[in-house]
């Protein structure tokens, strides 16, 4: 007890301490790596600068690197030299100075350009070697090198010499000292070097820095001999640890720091922070997160962050944050899960075993972690119960002494342990295959009692509700619900819980109690239990007040009302002590994403507000007290970065947003991209919402993208609105940026006047031509009307001609049609004669004379002369063939052109066919029978070769 007393006593002093000393010393704040390969430009940072915008400025080995919180820029001197130094004023110029060259960039056409000031040298002055320092004074600007110092006022440079080389020129306050090799400390007054007494004390050279200490005094850092404390009057060592660190790495360059703390940088070892007294508050270098181990330059910008110019690459140090690290850069102890301080001694249990090192509030040696014997193997939980450390280990688990263990239970992986709010004399513990009930004494602490019988599941998660029953929970098992036996040794009943009873599913269910009530986690959401249903339903209350985080994998106590809600791998401290009112942090929160081994994540609260969090290769310390102040620093404006035209190539339109007048943009190139950026360089996720008037409507949803891109922008005046924020309730001001896509040239002013003059010229030429075209029009009426009456008295004459040629086709239709009745007629007055004279032949035939015999030939002959005569009569074919040729236009001549080898029997039966004769009718005319007019058809159609498929009375009445 009295050692837990003792570790109470030295948190609450732990407490104090670091809220009093802001910048703390356990593990190291959060660094952001700046590697070559992201900002793409030389190794070797020489000098660093911010101006009033918020853009950060870098003195490169390539050229001038530019850098506002999302994207760098690299701009290249008139011959590429290295950038050694570089500066700002409130008036937007940066200046810079290399070799044998020093200007100012400054925005020119919307882009920023380059202006030397070497011209306006004093005649016979030249620059021979670095200019290594930029300071800007008011309304004048002073250029060192290490053989002159130059002062730039109302565009004259002023040269300041000396019989020695200087080495480098400082600014404290409103005080310019320079070092005068050789000769000691001078002070730069107007454009006079006035020796300051008893700078002797600081040796011949080496004077790196110079800084404000305390009230009136200042710190001054030399290369060989340390620091010295300097009251105005005399010179003073700084007896303290930081000296012999400073001597041996080589101290470089310095900065003050939140106004009581000075950084250091080295050659050799990095940097170190220490205070008004001389005490190393921080050791940083390489093995604990510098890229590189040389300080080029240092830089503290407003906003708590400490720059470092490396040899190599450029870091970010996040000063005065809450959150500090310690990583295992060697992977000695392996993967974190667990971790935990208790007497003295901090722990960190692994995928290796259990480690522990000395802890100490004020702890400035580096820790040092050893493994406990015989705790090798996969260490899944530490936890403090009654004044004892527990180990859930795979093998078991055990009692934590010091830097010993005693084994509680051989009950192989000792997963979560938990008293019961039943009985607090009892815990039970999830184990690999079931539960495992421990017992509490005061006497002899935890003792392992037995293995509960009846349930034998893997149990990862493990809670007690109100009605005592027992919940278990495994990530691909699924829930159960347990009812003990009243000894606690024996499950009486289990419940197992799927989709059936209203969960998503049996994967990734775990449970947790939160503010006494017991809720379940899922990828879907937190869902509660309804006792009555036996069903699970979404906990909608809590689900839509925690936004993203309502599918939190875990959950973990944090103590006041508050909880650390872990949502696979991203991590929020949320506080429900408003009622009716739920607060969430995740934003600086979220350097640890992906950080924490997922599933196993772990939060150990060692006061009040310090919290220790396990990551996967080491630890974070986590203090918010000194994060309230920050928290309400009002966020810097956007800055719109650069406009580009991408058309059809990209091409740079503007670097900046901040003119005046609106930038004009031709038509033909309306497709425009436009990248902002928030200078807020602390650990934070940035949203972006923009609005553009003339364009869209509202303004956009928030998002993380930095650009924006307009395709085919009609003409006219747009203004572009950008905003951000870090977190749900901090929103920065609005950047501005005007620009008006011009109108085509066919559509310009001039474009405009001239149309106005054609129109004009073509309304007077319109008029006259209208003039000419109504008289044109007038005698084309004219003229059309009488063509039209003309055309009418023609189509009259022609209407009367075709009554007229009707009438007579009429006239000669009838008179066809009579000549056919007649030619008819005739016809069949011949068929008529013929059958007559065919019916007295036969009756002839058969007369007999007065016995009853037949007539004799002799006596019948003359008779039947008489008749074939009459029936062969030549007479009655011609008349019936004239007759025959009036009504159907020469038929016979047509006939006998196409076939001149008929003979006149035929033409005789063609002229019978044309009239549409029956075979009988044409026998009686032809004089022959039936059998002898087919015959002669059949001849007939081979004379007339008339195809097979065809009619022959068809065909001749078609010819």
């Amino acid at each position: 007890m009295l050692n837990y007393f003792r570790l109470l006593i030295l948190l609450f002093c732990f407490a104090i301490n670091t809220h009093a000393s802001e910048i703390k010393s356990i593990g190291v704040p959060y660094i952001e790596n700046y590697p070559k390969s992201v900002y793409s430009s030389g190794n070797q940072n020489w000098s660093i600068a911010k101006d009033k915008n918020g853009v950060m400025y870098f003195g490169n080995a390539e050229g001038l690197l530019t850098f506002d919180g999302r994207y760098w820029q690299k701009y290249l001197m008139p011959n590429r030299q290295i950038v050694r130094a570089v500066a700002t004023d409130s008036n937007g110029k940066i200046y810079t100075g290399s070799f044998g060259e020093f200007g100012y960039w400054a925005i020119k056409n919307n882009l920023l350009s380059y202006n030397s000031l070497t011209s306006l040298l004093p005649k016979g002055i030249k620059i021979n070697d670095e200019i290594w320092k930029i300071y800007v004074d008011k309304d004048r600007v002073i250029f060192q090198s290490f053989s002159k110092i130059f002062i730039y006022k109302n565009n004259r440079i002023e040269v300041v010499k000396s019989p020695s080389s200087f080495l480098f020129l400082h600014q404290v306050n409103n005080r310019y000292f320079v070092e005068v090799l050789e000769k000691g400390l001078f002070e730069l007054t107007g454009n006079k070097l006035v020796y300051i007494p008893n700078s002797e004390k600081l040796g011949k050279e080496g004077i790196l820095s110079i800084l404000p200490y305390k009230t009136t005094g200042f710190i001054i850092g030399t290369s060989k001999q340390g620091l010295f404390i300097y009251d105005g009057k005399d010179f003073k060592p700084l007896n303290t640890p930081a000296n012999s660190y400073l001597k041996t790495y080589q101290l470089n360059n310095g900065v003050s720091l939140l106004g009581k703390y000075f950084a250091y940088g080295t050659i050799l070892n990095g940097l170190i922070i220490i205070d008004e007294n001389g005490k190393v508050v921080q050791r940083i270098n390489k093995s604990s997160g510098l890229q590189n181990n040389t300080v080029l330059s240092l830089y503290a910008d407003n906003e708590q962050n400490l720059w470092t110019g490396l040899d190599n690459g450029i870091d970010r140090i996040e000063l005065n944050s809450p959150l500090y690290f310690y990583f295992d850069k060697t992977g000695q102890f392996g993967t974190v899960y667990s971790s935990i301080i208790f007497n003295n001694k901090i722990y960190l249990g692994t995928n290796q075993g259990l480690f522990y090192s000395e802890w100490s509030p004020d702890h400035l040696l580096p820790f040092n972690f050893r493994l406990i014997p015989n705790s090798q193997g996969q260490v899944w939980e530490l936890t403090i119960i009654d004044n004892e450390l527990i180990c859930g280990h795979n093998s078991g688990t055990f009692k934590v002494k010091g830097n010993q263990i005693e084994w509680l239970s051989r009950t192989s992986g000792g997963w979560t342990i938990k008293k019961l709010n039943s009985d607090p004399n009892y815990l039970i513990q999830g184990t690999y295959t079931g539960l495992s009930l421990f017992t509490e004494s005061q006497l002899g602490g935890l003792k392992f009692e037995t293995k509960i019988s009846g349930f034998d599941a893997p149990s990862r998660y493990i809670e007690q509700d109100n009605k005592g029953d027992i919940w278990v929970a495994h990530a691909y098992k699924g829930l159960y619900k347990l009812n003990l036996s009243p000894n606690y040794r024996s499950a009486i009943s289990t419940k197992y819980f799927d989709e059936k009873n209203g969960l998503p599913g049996n994967y990734n269910i775990n449970i947790f109690n939160l503010e006494n009530k017991i809720v379940f986690s899922s990828d879907a959401g937190f869902y509660t239990y309804d006792e009555l249903s036996d069903k699970f339903s979404k906990y909608e209350a809590l689900n839509k007040e925690l936004g993203s985080f309502q599918s939190s994998n875990k959950i973990i106590n944090a103590g006041g009302k508050k909880y650390w809600f872990i949502n696979h791998g991203k991590t929020a401290l949320v506080n429900f002590s408003e009622p009716g009112k739920v607060e969430i942090d995740s934003n600086q929160f979220s350097i640890l994403d992906g950080r924490m081994v997922q599933y196993y994540e772990n939060i150990s609260r060692i006061s009040n507000s310090i919290y220790l969090i396990s990551v996967d290769d080491g630890f974070v310390i986590y203090n918010p007290t000194t994060q309230q102040k920050q928290e309400k620093r009002k966020l810097p404006s956007v800055l719109i970065r650069r406009v580009e035209d991408i058309t059809d190539k990209f091409s740079l339109i503007s670097e900046t947003g901040y003119i005046n007048d609106a930038t004009e943009i031709p038509n033909n190139r309306n497709n425009i991209r436009i990248s902002y950026a928030l200078p807020y360089y602390r650990q934070a996720k940035v949203k972006y919402q923009f609005y553009l008037e003339g364009y869209s409507k509202t303004w956009s949803d928030w998002s993380y993208a930095t650009q924006k891109d307009f395709t085919n922008l009609s003409p006219g005046k747009y203004v572009f609105k950008v905003r951000a924020k870090t977190d749900d309730s901090t929103v920065s001001d609005e950047a501005v940026y005007t620009f008006i896509i011009l109108r085509p040239w066919y559509l310009s002013n001039w474009a405009i006047v001239f149309y106005t003059l054609i129109f004009v010229v073509a309304l007077i030429l319109g008029k006259k031509i209208y003039e000419q075209k109504l008289k044109r029009d007038s005698q084309i009426i004219s003229d059309r009307l009488q063509a039209e009456q003309e055309e009418i008295l023609k189509q009259e004459a022609e209407a009367n001609e075709k009554q007229i040629v009707k009438l007579q086709t009429e006239k000669l239709q009838a008179e066809l049609a009579s000549k056919n009745r007649e030619l008819a007629n005739s016809a069949m007055t011949l068929v008529y004669k013929n059958e007559l004279l065919q019916k007295l032949s036969d009756e002839i035939s058969k007369l007999k004379d007065e016995n009853g015999k037949k007539l004799s030939d002799d006596q019948t002959r003359k008779i039947q002369k008489v008749i074939n005569d009459g029936m062969n009569d030549e007479r009655d074919w011609h008349l019936f063939e004239n007759s025959f040729n009036e009504a159907h236009e020469s038929f016979f001549k047509k006939l006998k052109a196409q076939h001149p080898d008929l003979v006149p029997n035929d033409l005789k039966l063609c002229a019978y066919l044309r009239m549409n004769m029956s075979s009988k009718e044409m026998s009686s005319l032809l004089n022959i029978t039936l059998r002898g007019v087919e015959i002669r058809r059949y001849r007939l159609r081979k004379k007339l070769e008339v195809p097979h498929d065809k009619n022959l009375t068809e065909f001749l009445m078609e010819l």
